[in-house]
């Protein structure tokens, strides 16, 4: 399918495939294959048709010149291997290849590949107007430790849904999980098996009511290495152990996570930075410097920004000069002495 969007279109003859598992259950006698399920409604969406070569030596012959290009294509982009955080930077490197490639001239030929490719693409078949769903949905149940299986790989979502069975959708590069309609938690598909993709996000209620559980825990560990957690949260977790405790200081900085929920990252880093400088280590002081940040950060954006400027509105600005002003005396509470004076009595 990202093939498909990348051309811009699709081909109207046969595609040739080196039976690939992801669409041939079984090989069978000559070209006859058991094909995937969802394989047959993707090539129904699409409108093509497959062509698999032969197995084995037998097939060599068949893929044309696609092996050798491939490895021209690896020597000359992705040598030394590229080293990327995503599926989706990846793709992106190979992308921009693909196009440097487009001024490349083929040996003795008269145009160069962006040439060719020019007129080529003018056969191709326009695509559906609708997307084709790769995605599997599975239905697994959360664990106890709020965590779905998905494909020998484990995930994690918010605690609050242990024990109930949440729907997920995977794909070759995400793990989205949905409660009825709503994302609850989107993860980048894990490789090989066995392996936890976690969010420290998802465990902040648990770690409230047992604060002892975070300095081992493998969220934070994947959180640090993210760079989720940062170098300001490490301090203020550093500075609010000292001041109150293990116990104490660990939940001021869960609250201080939790704010990540309502306010934007640099906001709540910048009211860390803010409360550390002042001595505080007050979820109240960062949740205070942080929002202070978001409307400096909003004015900073000016009136046109899409939230508004951000500007405070000061009602005592917006008085009608209609409205008299208040002149009745400030209320007074000698009348009540007297009552001392019985009380005395």
């Amino acid at each position: 399918m990202h093939a498909f969007e990348r051309l811009d279109g699709v081909p109207v003859d046969k595609i040739r495939y080196d039976n690939l598992n992801s669409a041939v259950k079984q090989v069978l006698f000559g070209r006859a294959r058991q094909e995937n399920e969802r394989w047959i409604a993707l090539k129904s969406h699409y409108g093509f048709e497959a062509w698999y070569c032969q197995p084995g030596h037998e097939g060599s012959h068949e893929k044309g010149g696609v092996e050798g290009e491939g490895g021209r294509f690896r020597r000359n982009h992705c040598v030394p291997m590229p080293v990327v955080d995503s599926v989706e930077e990846l793709n992106a490197l190979l992308e921009a290849a693909d196009e440097a490639d487009d001024a490349r001239r083929i040996s003795n030929r008269a145009n160069s590949v962006g040439q060719y490719w020019a007129f080529e693409k003018t056969l191709l078949r326009p695509l559906p107007s609708e997307a084709f769903d790769t995605a599997l949905t599975v239905k697994p149940r959360v664990d106890r430790y709020a965590q779905v299986m998905v494909r020998c790989n484990q995930y994690s979502v918010p605690a609050r849904f242990i024990g109930h069975r949440l729907r997920v959708k995977l794909s070759a590069s995400a793990v989205t999980v949905y409660d009825r309609t709503k994302v609850v938690a989107r993860h980048q598909r894990a490789i090989g098996k066995g392996a936890k993709v976690l969010d420290l996000d998802h465990y902040l209620e648990i770690l409230c009511r047992k604060p002892g559980a975070l300095r081992g825990a493998t969220a934070l560990a994947q959180a640090r290495a993210s760079k989720v957690f940062t170098a300001e949260h490490e301090a203020l977790w550093a500075a609010a152990r000292k001041a109150h405790g293990d116990a104490a200081g660990t939940r001021a900085l869960v609250e201080v996570l939790l704010l990540h929920r309502n306010l934007d990252r640099v906001d709540v880093l910048a009211g860390i930075t803010a409360a550390l400088s002042v001595g505080s280590t007050s979820p109240d002081v960062v949740a205070l410097e942080a929002r202070k940040a978001a409307e400096r950060r909003g004015a900073a954006a000016g009136p046109d920004s899409a939230d508004g400027g951000g500007r405070v509105v000061i009602l005592a600005e917006h008085r009608s000069a209609a409205v008299p002003t208040d002149e009745r005396p400030l209320p007074s509470v000698d009348k009540y002495d007297i009552l001392l004076g019985r009380e005395s009595s």
